[in-house]
């Protein structure tokens, strides 16, 4: 009997690509029990950026930035990634780096939580711990000295700055939320740390849905412990930055995102930090005066990062 022929194996895409395509696309939630008390006609949801690969939004302007750092020849073979960052975008960086052979050398405010220093650590990259009295702000200064003084060696995406930043997100998290809502979005939501996830989205959104309203969302004050966000009035304020894309801006104490984050945690299933907290409790405060005004409403914001970079935090334990 002859044999039987063989069936050729299917072709699989290396692993870098297997990777890379996986940031993005992410499923937007949503949030039945804490909004349970709105009317029928006013929905909330979580766009869950926290199942990207590197578990954060920050997946997508990190790829972002290094695609278009090696098309442009800005980050040339054998240059060191570096930059400044809280967490997130570090670790973006850093499973980037991992998964495309280039190193990757961070500067980090010392105060970030142990679970983001160790994620960080895990994949290889080189720390550089700053001030945390200086904020990311002092870890941006001496991210760019560095650069400067080496150009040839180092490659400076310089995230609060870069475009491609911005660009991510209207390139890819918006039409996502359009295609998701059936163009149905009425309010967006968003915290501001570089800006990039608003600045983009925004855009975007009054592009295709000129009614539909964009809210940012900032820390209530200058001291506060919400890793990831930033008090604008009292920090450098990102050059990408369009402040006259919002048309509401809003503050969230840190204990108020903390509430909320725990709520999400007990009530909803979703365990993701305290900046995802503090947008929720931003949306479902535009939720509310939707409510209010007798209006339907669609709101949606970010869930920005995996919980589990600061399970070493104390705001778990309180009821």
């Amino acid at each position: 009997m002859p044999a039987s022929p063989q069936t050729a194996p299917p072709a699989f895409a290396d692993a870098t690509d297997r990777l890379t395509d996986r940031i993005g696309d992410t499923p937007l939630l949503r949030l039945p029990h804490v909004a349970a008390h709105l009317p029928g006609g006013v929905t909330l949801y979580g766009k869950a950026e926290h199942l990207n690969p590197g578990g954060s939004v920050k997946d997508r302007p990190a790829r972002a930035m290094v695609r278009a750092g090696r098309r442009s020849g800005a980050f040339a073979e054998g240059q060191t990634l570096v930059d400044a960052t809280s967490g997130n975008t570090g670790i973006a960086y850093a499973m980037l780096g991992a998964a495309m052979d280039f190193p990757v050398r961070l500067f980090v405010p010392e105060n970030a939580t142990p679970e983001r220093l160790a994620t960080l650590r895990a994949y290889g990259a080189d720390l550089v711990l700053t001030d945390p009295m200086d904020g990311t702000d002092g870890a941006r200064r001496q991210a760019r000295a560095l650069a400067e003084a080496e150009p040839e060696r180092f490659f400076y995406p310089d995230q609060y700055n870069n475009p491609a930043n911005a660009q991510a997100h209207y390139d890819t998290t918006a039409p996502e939320l359009i295609e998701q809502t059936n163009g149905q979005l009425t309010d967006f939501v968003a915290g501001l740390g570089t800006t990039g996830t608003f600045v983009g989205t925004a855009r975007r959104l009054r592009e295709a849905i000129p009614a539909a309203r964009c809210h940012t969302l900032q820390p209530g004050g200058p001291l506060h412990a919400l890793e990831g966000l930033k008090h604008l009035p009292t920090a450098e304020t990102p050059g990408i930055y369009d402040a006259e894309l919002a048309d509401t801006h809003r503050t969230c104490p840190t204990e108020a995102a903390h509430v909320m984050t725990r709520r999400l945690a007990r009530a909803e299933g979703l365990l993701v930090g305290a900046s995802a907290g503090a947008n929720v409790a931003a949306a479902l405060e535009v939720a509310e005066e939707r409510a209010d005004a007798g209006q339907e409403a669609c709101v949606v914001t970010v869930l920005c990062d995996t919980g589990t970079r600061y399970l070493n935090e104390d705001f778990w334990g309180e009821s």
